[in-house]
């Protein structure tokens, strides 16, 4: 029942994906926030065929949490379902992403109109510098900033290895840091085509401020905040955030 509940929510995301992408393409002139919102649409589409077709519902915690301007979204990374989602939470936002991902038919080339980050994988400090050039470019711009500090999709009942890239960006830039927890991938797992109902919990933290901390201090507070949390929401079982401190209390403020 999941495989073809699974494959009904692809025949409907491929075609309208296909559409919403070229309409991307051909809006590519037009203002950066008109073209935002078309795929916000696109994102809320695809998120609620998951909830009707799959039975993948969600909640969003800490909304209260988002302060207004521009910030850094810290997000745990277990599928695909949290890059359509944050982008119904954030508005407007942009991602840090391989740059292979722009290869990809469709989405990839959707995905580019969005005045990502692109880096390229394995260049080390070269991909450093461009995400503190550009993100603070971005950021300056009125966007949000969606890194996902594991880099790459982990397992549900596991972290990833937290890489400092983001960090050095988030503190150079001076701009506070959201961190988002999330169980998505025990419903929509990587590398998985079956879809599996349940309740996806999104919790928002409140903001970090970046100002006297090293990047090394900044990814501890971050990471401390969201592997406390996946313990709490994870209904697979989590392990606690290990030796990393505890974080203290930040301001939300700038700088």
């Amino acid at each position: 029942m999941y495989f073809l509940r699974s494959l009904l929510f692809y025949l409907l995301f491929i075609p309208y994906t296909v559409v919403f992408a070229s309409v991307a393409l051909v809006l590519t002139p037009l203002p950066f926030i008109l073209r935002s919102s078309v795929l916000r649409f696109y994102a809320w589409l695809t998120i609620g065929s998951l909830r009707i077709v799959c039975g993948v519902r969600y909640r969003v915690e800490g909304r209260e949490n988002i302060p207004d301007g521009a910030v850094i979204i810290f997000s745990k990374h277990q599928s695909t379902w949290e890059t359509y989602a944050l982008q119904t939470i954030f508005m407007p936002i942009c991602y840090v992403f391989k740059q292979e991902l722009a290869w990809i038919p469709f989405f990839g080339w959707a995905l580019s109109t969005m005045k990502p980050i692109a880096i390229k994988r394995g260049s080390g400090k070269k991909a450093v510098e461009t995400m503190v050039r550009v993100g603070k470019q971005r950021l300056d711009e009125g966007i949000s900033v969606v890194i996902f500090p594991e880099g790459t999709r982990t397992p549900p009942t596991a972290p990833g290895r937290y890489r400092i890239g983001g960090a050095v960006m988030a503190v150079e830039s001076g701009y506070p840091v959201v961190p988002v927890a999330h169980n998505a991938g025990e419903c929509w797992p990587r590398n998985s085509f079956t879809k599996r109902p349940g309740l996806v919990t999104v919790r928002i933290g409140p903001p970090i401020a970046t100002r006297d901390k090293t990047p090394e201090q900044l990814l501890a507070e971050a990471r401390y905040w969201i592997e406390s949390q996946m313990v709490e929401i994870s209904r697979l079982g989590y392990p606690g955030p290990g030796d990393a401190p505890s974080r203290p209390a930040s301001s939300a403020t700038r700088g």
